[in-house]
């Protein structure tokens, strides 16, 4: 006997067959609301996609199928298809078993495994199945707002009203934390879970590609730029410094800030950024500035430190006067063993 299909699915106009219900019900068992509310707005999202490029259901692309495979893609959150592998695969894994238990021919089987597995890569589902592409083009559009200013108007809404977002990006992304934090195994770091758990934990303790390359074993070294001496230690920082400024070396000056490092130029001016710190970097190295850092205090706690040192900046000009402070850093170590600045505070003190 065949449920008979939720009302919902007259609602919004989704494919009333035996294995669409069967698939909603298994998701709606096994899932949070939100899941299951973002699984069914990526189907009609997707379905418009479709429309608009004037891809056919039935002709150009199988509803069913696309229905199914949206309606499943998250499934690897759920507590039935959390295995040992990457959620993408787990969830393309328990979907597949799913569809065959309920008769799904294997060819349709092997496109939704497709369809969930790739749906969070980008540049490989589009060149797959019209389904694989759509499911991924539904996702992206109900998590990350892909490509919704072309939706119908007034869907986006409707679809809201019915099915509540309930902040469902981040708690799309806490749910593959959970998982991840759980079975690290579920998160290789150039995965979209390994993305989300290196930027959950602290700086450095999960791996990026750079440091995969320098645990290889191979000894590889950079090609095409030049290589770098790294501050071994907090005290060796102010060292560098001095001699790139001295050489004029504006890429020798950037290593030595992380990408985010926050520095104060002049009293009141804060730049956040390596474009910023490398702009006023460069200031100096035109006003041919020099500096003189004498260290004063250190307090190193793990891979934290905090510096203090006494400076002097003089310029080329003959006119200028040396600029003397008392100079605030924070410098914290790489994943390579190197020290840089999170915060350079040349007025701090």
């Amino acid at each position: 006997m065949t449920d008979a299909a939720p009302p919902l699915f007259a609602q919004l106009s989704l494919p009333d067959t035996e294995i669409a219900r069967k698939a909603f019900a298994f998701t709606k068992r096994a899932t949070p609301e939100f899941i299951l509310n973002h699984s069914i707005r990526s189907y009609v999202f997707a379905r418009a996609h479709a429309a608009r490029r004037g891809l056919r259901p039935g002709t150009d692309y199988d509803d069913e199928l696309l229905f199914v495979s949206c309606i499943l893609h998250d499934i690897g959150l759920s507590e039935q298809g959390n295995s040992e592998q990457r959620l993408e695969v787990d969830g393309a894994d328990t979907a597949a078993s799913f569809l065959r238990v309920h008769g799904v021919e294997e060819r349709r089987v092997a496109i939704a495994w497709d369809a969930i597995a790739l749906h969070t890569s980008p540049g490989i589902a589009n060149r797959k199945a019209a389904e694989v592409a759509l499911t991924r083009v539904g996702f992206l559009i109900d998590v990350l707002g892909a490509d919704r200013e072309n939706l119908p108007t007034g869907l986006a809404d409707e679809l809201h009203a019915v099915l509540p977002r309930a902040d469902l990006a981040y708690a799309l992304s806490d749910a593959v934390l959970v998982q991840a934090t759980a079975k690290p195994q579920k998160a290789n770091p150039l995965t979209f879970a390994g993305v989300l758990m290196r930027h959950h934990l602290p700086y450095g303790a999960y791996p990026g590609w750079y440091d995969l390359i320098g645990s290889a074993g191979w000894g590889d070294k950079p090609v095409g730029v030049p290589a770098r001496r790294r501050a071994e230690t907090p005290e060796q920082v102010a060292t560098l410094f001095m001699e790139y400024l001295e050489a004029a070396d504006l890429d020798g000056l950037v290593s030595l800030y992380e990408p985010n490092a926050h520095v104060v130029a002049a009293p009141g001016l804060l730049l956040v950024g390596t474009v910023a710190i490398r702009q006023a970097l460069r200031q100096m190295i035109d006003r041919g500035a020099r500096v003189r850092l004498e260290p004063r205090n250190i307090h190193r706690v793990d891979d934290l430190a905090l510096v203090s040192n006494s400076a002097t900046l003089t310029a080329a000009t003959p006119d200028a006067k040396p600029v003397i402070s008392t100079t605030t850093q924070i410098l914290r170590r790489q994943p390579d063993g190197g020290w840089v600045h999170i915060v350079d505070d040349p007025f701090f003190g």
